[in-house]
């Protein structure tokens, strides 16, 4: 098969969409799904999901691959609320075609515009301090540089935090990661660069179950190719996207984090208003 423009251009979509979404533990879903009902206007809403909830398992399974040899995911942490995403997602995955989004969608986009102007002006004092509480389980981590975090965290509220999240991610295709950075930081008092890798590892396991709900159900089987392509450039990207979060302040993952959740809100307020 020889690539065409359409192919190159999925190909650069997913290379964006990879090194973002990798950079503030996203997945890159807030990315591809305006993106893609772009490009493909007439393709049902359930396909275009489908497409990107896969996408986004191959960017955090990618970018997790880089941050595990970091040594930056929390692996009992990420293993205990991946499992708690499992059930969200399948039932995200299966309620796509059937909640009324049109009281659901502008509540939720409003709450995230509201989560992101929040995050976004308490970037610097959530991205610089190492959070620390003297309740709750003990993390120690240290990365593979030497860096050493220490901090104490609620596993029952992570627990509660990322059931909702595997529906979301599922449900809407974005990838959990643009809620489960700002709640593993602001609520669980993990470190930005611990929270990112961890939140990268649990997406992969929520978007796999959520995408294996969309293979059983045939909704990927007629945009098979589209989606490897731009599985293509998520792949690279996120592995991108891993080595650059080395260089880049806990501050800015979280600002980028509040600009991805700012998007998404404005993103789905607009499709609700337009019905597409």
């Amino acid at each position: 098969m020889h690539l065409e423009n359409i192919d190159i251009l999925l190909v650069f979509i997913g290379l964006v969409a990879g090194i973002v979404g990798t950079l503030i533990g996203a997945g890159g879903g807030f990315i591809l799904m305006p993106v893609l009902i772009l490009l493909w206007p007439d393709k049902n809403r359930e396909i275009i999901t489908s497409v990107s909830l896969a996408v986004v398992f191959v960017n955090a399974f990618s970018g997790t691959a880089v941050y595990l040899k970091m040594k930056r995911v929390d692996i009992r942490s990420g293993i205990i609320f991946a499992i708690a995403t499992i059930p969200g997602a399948i039932i995200g995955a299966h309620t796509t075609q059937f909640v009324p989004k049109q009281v659901f969608d502008p509540v939720f986009g409003c709450l995230m515009l509201i989560v992101s102007v929040f995050l976004f002006f308490r970037s610097k004092r959530i991205g610089s301090l190492e959070m620390r509480s003297e309740k709750g389980i003990k993390r120690h981590i240290v990365e593979s540089d030497g860096t050493e975090h220490n901090f104490h965290f609620r596993m029952w509220k992570g627990i509660i935090a990322s059931l909702f999240i595997g529906y979301i991610s599922s449900f809407f295709g974005i990838g959990g990661g643009i809620i489960h950075v700002p709640v593993l930081v602001g609520i669980l008092n993990f470190p930005v660069h611990i929270a990112t890798a961890t939140s990268h590892f649990t997406l992969a396991v929520s978007a796999l179950a959520g995408t294996i709900e969309h293979i059983i159900d045939g909704t990927l089987d007629t945009v098979v190719w589209q989606t490897v392509f731009i599985s293509i450039g998520v792949f690279a990207g996120a592995k991108i996207g891993a080595r650059l979060s080395k260089k880049v302040k806990g501050s800015f993952i979280i600002k980028g984090a509040a600009i991805a959740i700012g998007i998404v809100g404005v993103r789905i307020i607009f499709l609700n208003i337009i019905k597409i």
